[in-house]
């Protein structure tokens, strides 16, 4: 695995540090008036979620890991296991559902996902960036009701609840950002 400086660890980089696999979330590049720069670096556990604030100069080395990026095919769920299939060699592998987050709800039968692996263990999955759900209940139309950015709140067929603009009515079909789990387009 290639080594870093301390200060080109970026956001999104993954590194082995303390014997873990650890994600930069956040890099502040520090210069201060006394002693040598340094990186503020924001690091969060990719097995068990933890944070962890560390500095790095530039002197220091650190090993940058490199994840395996897989399509997989979403089969279906049991016991808080996701069953999912390599879209190249169909082999079939289980990860456990919490993987996803806040995001789950939005995972769909036969949807498409990006699987991070290193050395065959799943670290991270990522859903499609927009998802076509149902509304299955939301307040009606009031007529009049045109003020600008003016929404209403509306359960969609996942349990999820999301702000729309209150032209949009119950049994209709929207796309949602998975990402910032808002409202996006009619579908």
């Amino acid at each position: 695995m290639p080594k870093i400086n301390g200060n080109e660890i970026r956001p999104g980089n993954v590194l082995e540090h303390d014997g873990g696999l650890w994600a930069a979330v956040k890099v502040d590049h520090v210069k201060p008036g006394k002693g040598g720069a340094f990186a503020q670096v924001e690091l969060k556990n990719l097995r068990d979620g933890r944070k962890l604030n560390e500095r790095f100069r530039s002197a220091d080395k650190v090993e940058r890991v490199r994840l395996e990026q897989k399509d997989m095919q979403f089969l279906y769920e049991s016991d808080e296991l996701l069953h999912i299939m390599d879209t190249e060699t169909y082999e079939q592998v289980t990860i456990p559902a919490d993987i996803l987050g806040e995001r789950r709800p939005f995972l769909q039968d036969g949807m498409t996902i990006v699987v991070e692996f290193h050395d065959a263990e799943a670290l991270n999955a990522t859903l499609p960036q927009k998802v076509i759900c149902k509304i299955v209940d939301t307040e009606p139309v009031v007529k009049g009701q045109t003020a600008a950015n003016s929404f209403k709140p509306a359960i969609l067929d996942n349990g999820v609840r999301v702000m729309v603009p209150p032209f949009v009515g119950t049994d209709e079909d929207i796309v949602v950002n998975t990402e910032t789990m808002e409202y996006s387009e009619r579908a």
